[in-house]
């Protein structure tokens, strides 16, 4: 019953939200006068009338799948077959869209069934075949399983297996721990061990936290790493994740990111381990060390080799739930502190903070009785009560609340599929729609760092997130996904960078679980002779990239027809990896199922045109790589909807018909520094939400005119080579002003513009290039005018958290931005035509200029002399000034909360006098580190 549950799990994770979907797609008025005239009504009319009652059917089939093999299995079959109609279905509607989007030029053409199908003859005779074949086989197979359903007695239920209620406000921002339960004396005990002045005489000293998975080890470890008495002890402090895998170069590489801040990405070995003992060498150093599995000696002695020039009061804290780990590297400097579960009170008290925003019942007395019985289920462990916790949140309905209690599924034993019954109890809670979308996670390895944005694309590429004309953007919804999975702690913020997420391993291992056979992960032990372990049905793939991947890594790929997912992950050089040419030649033809396609970071050079016949794509990601183009077939690829290019340093040119991508939603090109310009129509693309550089070309200097119709962009935006604006309406026509979501802008003009040219009129450029009071970031570089554009003043922008000016060497004078009232940060550079800073930069006489601003940058102004004091600079937390050799005053005072002055290149400034300080302030700079 045990094993029956896992597999089967993955049929409910699937079937209800996909089946809603179908059926929706199988209603479209446009879809069936199609269907009518390829003569394929009959059969998709069997589908159209039979999946919602299939879809009734679920309900009660999930009940019974924990005691009936044969509804496993009924499942199991269901599962495969709505995939193989959602393809066949897909499809179809793109042979719709193709139609439709072929004949838009004719404006006189009606669009009829006769009309579609001559304007794809190639097309028509393909569906006459191997396509009506599919839906022939599909037809069958659905029949087969509605008499087996017959046979199992599952009958409609009206209103199916009650779920959590969702109308209680779910929180919309990323979760903090408001206290950390019952871990007081397990920090004090590691304390005394990391601050113990007694030392070894034999080196470093390595602490081991132990215990099981979930129990808080790295919870434990962050206290200690962000502890003040250890920030003052120690000099440096470094943090890395071991993982599974055991990469000393990805650890090492970790270690210095987190001691430096700096890429050392392309560095060998070598390389890393001599810049590491460099950077230890004779300092009181801490490591933390989490997660770690491997145990292999040779591996430990490899990577601790830097460790030993430093300071004898160093350590090394090892988080881990592998006692062979601990015996491994103890050496003679061994301590241990083992984990034990909470207490019953802590346990609860944590649990209550999860799922009703407190320490304690006092405000919900009728539920404490059933929320202490849960507790005593989680056996003391943080994250069972800490998920619970989550997924109760939801609901303050007891009878919500005594159905987790009374499940069936706390009657599962632990070891015979390895998933504490509490997890699997948080996701079988689940709504629906989520459900699909964290199982979809399973293709992450364990410990793999991801982005919110890059997993909502790729949610939406596989149809995971649906929106309903007037609803949210799919974007949106799947960001309100993504927060709802966070809040219930399936997702887990980076301890590193706070714009990542992680799965904690046994949430990891939930998610391979619920996800069966239709996702897989595919390490580098798999491949060639091993890939008969394979799923032959398997729909979403990822693999962790090498530098070298060869075709026998690849041999299993070529039997799975129905992948819809390619996923190469964590290439070790990024852009320097190097693809067997079979993979582009002979594979990627083959998968014709595929919607999310990347190979990110390998150094291809080019796409062959039978990337056009992925007509299922949606989700194309070529980042990092170095082709020069793009084959023009990839405008046929009427689904994509996000198309990633950033960093393709060698691309020159776009397909002159990208417009031709009409569902287009992401076009990234950041950093593609060799394209002249975007083609032209892509005002046509009116569903795109991104545009990371609306680049102007010398030949389509319209192209300014066609943003206007872009009324979805959001987010960052950068206008570059605007010196090729010569229309001043055509920069009018953008409508910048008119874009609520644009947060931030940056307008860029070309660094090797001649200068000795008159550009003046680059002024009226900027004067209608005004963006939305609503931006929050502000860049304005090489632009070429003498004065800035009105509309930077005072309080045009009330939201404005940063601005940068930099390299517009014209310009004599700042604009007049003291008033913005949220200004924060705030860099000017090479400035070269400035001469004087006064009351106009702080605005006029404003009487609180600069009131909300922590950071100022001035850097590379060669000819600035007079800097007027104006009061100081209330919350200024860091102040930077560099290569400014005329300026003879820095009047920066009184900045009471200033932490950090950093002045270098200053060659006129002989004397700190009064106006630094502020004058007759007695604490000038009274928060300075």
């Amino acid at each position: 019953m045990d094993a029956e549950f896992i597999v089967t799990k993955v049929g409910e994770f699937i079937f209800s939200k996909f089946l809603e979907s179908l059926y929706e797609n199988l209603a479209v008025p446009k879809f069936w006068d199609f269907v009518r005239g390829q003569g394929l009504q009959e059969n998709l009319d069997k589908w159209r009338t039979t999946l919602p009652a299939i879809q009734k059917m679920l309900d009660n089939a999930e009940e019974k799948q924990y005691t009936d093999v044969d509804v496993k299995k009924w499942l199991d079959d269901l599962r495969d077959l709505i995939y193989d109609v959602d393809d066949v279905v897909d499809e179809l509607t793109t042979e719709v869209s193709t139609a439709e989007n072929e004949a838009r030029p004719s404006k006189v053409q009606k669009f009829t069934p006769s009309t579609w199908r001559t304007s794809l003859i190639p097309s028509y005779f393909e569906i006459d075949g191997r396509l009506r074949s599919k839906i022939e086989e599909a037809t069958d197979r659905l029949n087969d399983i509605l008499t087996r359903e017959g046979q199992l007695n599952l009958k409609e239920t009206a209103g199916g297996w009650s779920r959590m209620k969702t109308e209680v406000e779910a929180p919309t921002s990323v979760p903090r721990e408001p206290h950390v339960y019952g871990r007081e004396k397990d920090k004090e005990t590691v304390l005394e061990l990391l601050l113990a002045e007694k030392c070894s005489e034999a080196g470093v000293t390595v602490i081991h936290i132990l215990g099981m998975g979930g129990i808080g080890k790295t919870t434990l470890a962050q206290l200690l790493f962000n502890d003040e008495k250890v920030h003052s002890f120690f000099d440096l402090k470094a943090w890395a994740c071991v993982s599974e895998d055991f990469d000393i170069d990805r650890v090492t590489k970790a270690i210095l990111q987190s001691l430096n801040h700096e890429n050392c990405d392309g560095m060998d070995r070598n390389s890393l381990q001599v810049k590491l003992r460099e950077r230890l060498n004779g300092k009181k150093y801490l490591v933390i060390l989490d997660d770690v599995w491997n145990e292999n000696y040779d591996k430990w002695t490899s990577l601790l080799a830097p460790f030993l020039g430093g300071a004898p009061e160093s350590r090394i804290i090892i988080a881990t739930r592998n006692e062979g780990v601990a015996l491994t590297t103890c050496g003679t400097n061994y301590q241990a502190h083992r984990l034990q579960g909470l207490s019953e009170d802590d346990c609860l008290s944590l649990f209550t903070q999860h799922a009703l925003n407190t320490s304690n019942f006092s405000a919900y007395p009728t539920l404490q009785d059933i929320g202490e019985k849960i507790v005593e289920k989680c056996q003391g462990l943080p994250l069972a009560a800490k998920t619970l916790g989550g997924l109760l949140r939801t609901t303050r309905d007891r009878a919500e609340w005594e159905k987790v209690l009374k499940s069936k599924i706390w009657n599962i034993r632990e070891e015979s599929n390895g998933i504490l019954p509490a997890l699997m109890l948080s996701y079988h809670h689940l709504p629906s729609h989520l459900k699909r979308c964290f199982a979809y996670c399973s293709i992450f390895p364990k410990d793999y760092e991801f982005e919110e944005e890059q997993l909502v694309l790729l949610w939406m590429a596989e149809g995971l997130i649906q929106s309903r004309e007037g609803d949210k953007q799919m974007e949106d919804l799947g960001s309100d996904y993504f927060r709802a999975l966070l809040s219930r702690s399936f997702f887990n913020q980076s301890s590193v960078w706070k714009s990542r997420f992680v799965m904690h391993d046994l949430i990891n291992d939930l998610a391979q679980s619920v996800a069966g056979e239709i996702c897989f992960r595919m390490d580098d032990q798999i491949g060639g002779s091993d890939g008969s372990r394979l799923p032959k049905k398997a729909r979403h793939s990822s693999y962790l990239g090498a530098e070298y991947d060869s075709i026998e890594k690849f041999e299993a790929f070529f039997g799975l027809k129905y992948l819809r997912t390619f996923l190469p992950l964590m290439l070790s050089r990024r852009g320097r990896c190097y693809l067997t040419h079979n993979v582009p030649l002979q594979l990627l033809p083959k998968l014709l199922c595929l919607r999310v396609l990347s190979l990110s970071g390998y150094s291809i050079v080019e796409l062959l045109d039978s990337i056009g016949n992925l007509k299922h794509l949606r989700y194309l990601d070529l980042s990092y790589t170095q082709i020069r183009g793009l084959p023009e077939s990839t405008t046929t690829l009427y689904n994509l909807q996000t198309l990633i290019l950033k960093n393709c340093q060698f691309l020159k040119e776009l397909p002159s018909k990208l417009g031709n991508l009409v569902n287009l939603r992401h076009l990234n090109i950041l950093n593609a520094k060799k394209l002249e310009g975007v083609p032209p129509q892509i005002g046509k693309l009116t569903f795109l939400h991104t545009l990371s550089n609306l680049i102007v070309g010398k030949d389509n200097y319209s192209v300014l005119k066609e943003v206007g119709s872009l009324l979805h962009l959001r987010g960052t935006l950068i206008i570059s080579r605007l010196e090729n604006a010569i229309g001043l309406s055509n920069a009018s026509d953008a409508k910048l002003i008119e874009k609520l979501n644009l947060t931030k802008l940056s307008l860029e003009w070309s660094v090797d513009v001649d200068d000795s040219q008159d550009r003046t009129s680059e002024l009226e450029v900027l004067n209608m290039l005004q963006p939305n009071e609503a931006l929050k970031k502000l860049t304005i570089s090489w632009y070429g005018g003498t004065q800035f554009s009105t509309w930077l003043k005072g309080h045009s922008f009330p939201q404005m958290v940063l601005l940068r000016i930099e390299n517009c060497k014209k310009c004599t004078s700042l604009p007049p931005v003291g008033q913005l009232p949220s200004l924060e940060q705030l860099f000017i550079e090479g400035m070269a035509s400035v001469k004087n800073v006064d009351k106009e930069f702080y605005g006029n006489g404003s009487s609180q200029p600069f009131r909300s601003l922590k950071i100022l940058h001035f850097e590379d102004m060669k000819e600035w002399e007079n800097w007027s004091p104006n009061g100081g600079f209330p919350h200024l937390l860091e102040f930077f000034i560099g290569k400014c050799p005329k300026l003879k005053k820095l009047p920066i005072g009184p900045s009471p909360s200033l932490e950090v002055i950093y002045i270098e290149g200053m060659d006129n400034v002989k004397n700190i006098g009064p106006e630094f300080y502020g004058e007759g302030c007695s604490q000038p700079f009274g928060s300075l580190k």
